[in-house]
């Protein structure tokens, strides 16, 4: 797995390179870790971060969640059109 994070603590710095869209699973991590993500339907989604430390976030339309996704889980996320923002 792909982890920008790794190496890295405070200054993270850099750009979004791509957006991948998301299924949520309760079983599968992120094919590489999200420097967040972005989320067009409204609600709640549940995530690990980089971590390991599950949070939910309940979220408005078209939102940008900054914050290390490394898993977006199907239990307790009911948001829809997410995307992981690659760096």
């Amino acid at each position: 797995m792909n982890n920008p994070f790794e190496g890295q603590r405070g200054n993270l710095n850099g750009s979004v390179t791509d957006m991948l869209p998301v299924t949520p699973s309760d079983g599968s991590d992120l094919a590489s870790v999200g420097i967040g993500l972005y989320v067009t339907g409204a609600g709640d989604v549940t995530f690990h971060t980089v971590d390991g430390v599950s949070r939910t976030i309940t979220v408005p339309d078209n939102f940008y969640l900054i914050c290390s996704v490394k898993r977006v889980l199907s239990t307790g996320t009911d948001a829809t059109g997410i995307h992981a923002l690659i760096a």
